[in-house]
């Protein structure tokens, strides 16, 4: 079956005089598959971005549930491959995109469960907001994952997930599917059933920590790893100390944060500085208690977790308090505002710590991240 389509004919000063010729003419267009650009330019060329995926909240107390659900009901195997439950923007027709270029999801893990080894091209995260007990095993390392713990891995390195523990786990994933579906460069291949007695281990510190994670070192010895981080985790206990310097530091008068009371990190490869994966770019923030953001606008999309503390998230025209675990999208060129309100019973340390992803590496490939109005994360 033939796929068609129909040039719409509209009365309108930017347009052609509407006549019998004219409809002609486009009934002519659509037999040899041709679209006017003077049709379309509105859409396609914006005075400036237009993004269809809408800012969208999503709580982590109404997702918690419905992932422990899927545990009692959905077999992890084969097939599935995964009990992962993707964030659905209701801007983007039903497609599982948390955004056009990102991909964000829930998994959960159920107690002494494995997931089956694969790999795809695309790349990946997990970030953890509350447990411990599963390890990941990339191409053979066995990684420990924890509350705060961010572990990239780029695309096409084998891995899996076996829970250790006698409770299940919850995390979340970000990707670049949407990104490589719509490039068309996806690749993926099944991996093992069972992973080896061997594989199976639940060590305190990985192969790639023992080997890349020490402060300004790197290894002499040849670099082996594609692109992308080879370091596998990120623990929490250095982010968070590197946050609190930065805000130590304000309070003595040097210029430490992106602004007053707002500090951040960015995830970086150890070999170059550069994002730790080549399509997402991974940061954490901490808003002091009190403080609010200055309005950021800017060119690509991110997708926001709440991992401590509560506040107010204004994204254009939505407004939302926020708290723990809450998962929020900041469409492109939508003005977004933050407030920490330092509640302690919302936090652990009294602040506002907000785990941060975006589209920034891809946006600024094409030059177009020069293009905002104020500062902010990209």
């Amino acid at each position: 079956m033939t796929d068609t389509f129909e040039i719409p004919v509209t009365e309108s000063d930017s347009q052609p005089e509407v006549s019998d010729d004219l409809v002609d003419l486009y009934r002519g267009f659509e037999r040899e598959y041709l679209i006017p650009l003077w049709t379309e330019i509105g859409d396609l060329m914006p005075t400036e971005p237009r993004s269809k995926a809408r800012p969208h909240l999503w709580r982590w107390a109404d997702l918690v549930p419905l992932a422990a659900r899927s545990g009692e009901l959905v077999p992890v195997g084969r097939g599935g491959e995964r009990r992962a439950i993707a964030l659905a923007n209701p801007g983007l027709g039903g497609r599982p995109f948390a955004t056009p270029t990102i991909w964000a999801a829930i998994q959960y893990l159920m107690p002494r469960e494995d997931a089956p080894e694969h790999r795809h091209t695309q790349h990946a995260f997990r970030f953890v907001v509350e447990g411990e007990g599963v390890w990941t095993v990339v191409n053979g390392d066995s990684v420990a994952m924890r509350r705060g713990d961010f572990l990239p891995q780029a695309g096409w390195n084998w891995h899996a997930h076996h829970n250790a523990a006698d409770a299940p786990m919850a995390w979340i994933d970000g990707l670049d599917i949407p990104y490589s579906y719509y490039t068309e460069t996806q690749f993926f291949e099944f991996g093992r059933d069972v992973l080896s007695p061997g594989e199976m281990v639940t060590p305190s510190f990985s192969q790639s920590e023992r080997l890349w994670a020490h402060p300004g070192l790197v290894p002499v010895a040849p670099d082996k790893s594609a692109k992308g981080s080879p370091l596998l985790a990120y623990r929490w206990q250095h982010t968070d100390e590197a946050l609190a310097q930065q805000l130590s530091l304000e309070s003595e008068g040097y210029d430490a944060t992106i602004e007053p009371g707002h500090a951040a990190v960015r995830f970086a490869d150890p070999r170059s500085g550069a994002d730790v994966l080549p399509t997402l770019r991974c940061e954490m923030h901490r808003i002091a208690a009190g403080k609010k953001t200055a309005p950021s606008q800017v060119v690509g999309s991110s997708v926001v977790q709440v991992f401590d503390g509560s506040g107010t998230v204004t994204v254009g025209e939505h407004s939302w308090s926020v708290g723990r675990g809450d998962m929020f999208v900041v469409p492109s060129w939508q003005v977004l505002t933050i407030e920490s309100h330092g509640d302690q019973a919302e936090s652990d340390s009294g602040v506002l710590d907000l785990f941060w992803f975006s589209d920034a590496p891809i946006i600024e490939a094409i030059g177009a991240h020069d293009l905002h109005k104020s500062g902010g994360s990209s």
